[in-house]
């Protein structure tokens, strides 16, 4: 997992799997991200091939999270697999997904 700025935003990038092993980092980056101060994240899942519902817990909570502090949480480089996990619950109704980090700061943007 890393952390970058990429232009008006910060951009968190997670590899590997996000199961109940690897979540808890995951939640914790996020949040201490958000209490940074940043307003526009984009979670880039590009590296991730699988996501069980404590990973798909960690993403609503981190966009809660962000809806509160009037920020904007974005998805970027979803897999088929984990974008299947985030359409049979709905979660791509909420949370925006994007082919790149850089088009959902676009979107950010716009919001």
């Amino acid at each position: 997992m890393s952390t970058r700025q990429e232009g008006a935003g910060t951009v968190v990038e997670v590899a590997g799997d996000l199961d109940m092993s690897t979540t808890p980092r995951l939640r914790e980056r996020l949040r201490e991200v958000a209490e940074g101060g940043a307003r526009v994240v984009v979670v880039d899942l590009s590296g991730v091939g699988f996501m069980d519902s404590s990973g798909l817990g960690a993403l609503v909570v981190a966009y809660r999270d962000l809806q509160d502090r009037d920020g904007w949480l974005g998805l970027a480089g979803v897999r088929r697999s984990v974008r299947t996990v985030l359409s049979i619950t709905s979660v791509d109704q909420v949370i925006g997904i994007f082919d790149t980090a850089r088009d959902a700061e676009a979107a950010a943007r716009v919001s």
